[in-house]
């Protein structure tokens, strides 16, 4: 966590830099972004965090686990507020979340690692054949989208091959890519990076930054790869300027800025409802035990004290 926040300041004070001299247009284009854009923005990426959330559950049960969506909400919620420190601390937080709310109805640590694997894959997938949205602004040579393309397909038949060959123990976390459901979790998941693109669309264009969907794609991919590095919410900014500083270093900034507070807002929604649910079920436990509390004394009295009979 303290590499994380130390990885935010490093990279917020190089944007700093690069944005010295640009205040007021970096100012002015973050401020020209209307509210009903950011609470679109803000739903959208909730959609997102929840279409994820049921892919993951498609993925759990397929692997023989039989946890309820809403305590699997809960978890992917305390995923979700970690996850915008770093995308594997989320992960983390989400499984240790779910075996300790559910430890008999969800698979094991490794299990769960391993059902994470085909939404990643999807995920990967997706970058893979939209990465030649990188060739222009990263000036990537445009062969390099054709490979990785080949060798994500390569690395798919394979897992979907392992999936069939074992089944058991670790390996069942892969079930879902030879199962029906398989689809499902596809479908999720290309609306949780669909809602994602949209979002991204919206706040490039809200000030003023007039992009394609396939800018936006690239954006979302380079959000996922620096994702995974201790850098923060400083992922939005720094993303937007890599990708986007052609189209004016300001303004890309503020976009960045703007996706990464409405990501980290709907975070913190998605957190919030998962806390208070959890202590309304608690409450809601607590007052049932306590109505069992009372009726165990008074049926034990009505039982010591019989009336006896007379003689």
């Amino acid at each position: 966590m303290s590499l994380s926040v130390l990885g935010a300041l490093i990279v917020t004070g190089i944007l700093g830099v690069v944005l010295a001299g640009r205040r007021h247009e970096f100012i002015t284009a973050i401020t020209s972004a209307p509210l009903s854009v950011l609470g679109i923005a803000l739903v959208l990426q909730l959609v997102a965090l929840l279409a994820r959330a049921e892919a993951w559950l498609i993925s759990l049960h397929a692997a023989g686990g039989t946890v309820s969506r809403r305590l699997l909400f809960r978890a992917a919620g305390a995923g979700a507020l970690v996850g915008v420190v770093n995308g594997s601390l989320g992960m983390a937080a989400r499984i240790a979340s779910l075996r300790r709310a559910a430890p008999e109805d969800a698979p094991r640590v490794p299990c769960l690692l391993a059902a994470e694997v085909p939404i990643i894959t999807v995920e990967i997938v997706l970058a893979a054949v939209f990465s030649f949205t990188l060739v222009a602004p990263l000036g990537v040579a445009w062969w390099i989208p054709m490979i990785a393309v080949g060798v994500i397909t390569a690395g798919v038949l394979a897992l979907r091959r392992l999936s069939h060959a074992k089944q058991t123990g670790l390996w069942a976390g892969l079930a879902v890519m030879r199962h029906r459901s398989g689809g499902r979790l596809i479908a999720f998941t290309l609306l949780s990076v669909c809602a994602q693109v949209l979002r991204n669309w919206l706040m490039l264009h809200a000030i003023g930054v007039n992009v394609s969907i396939f800018d936006a794609m690239a954006l979302l991919i380079a959000m996922f790869t620096l994702g995974q590095l201790p850098i923060g919410p400083s992922t939005g900014p720094a993303a937007a300027v890599l990708i986007l500083g052609a189209h004016g270093v300001a303004a890309s900034a503020a976009a960045g800025v703007l996706v990464a507070a409405t990501g980290t807002i709907s975070a913190i929604c998605f957190a919030t409802w998962a806390l208070g649910d959890r202590l309304a079920a608690g409450r809601a436990d607590s007052i049932s035990d306590s109505g069992r509390g009372v009726a165990g004394p008074e049926l034990l009295l009505g039982a010591v004290v019989q009336p006896q009979p007379s003689p």
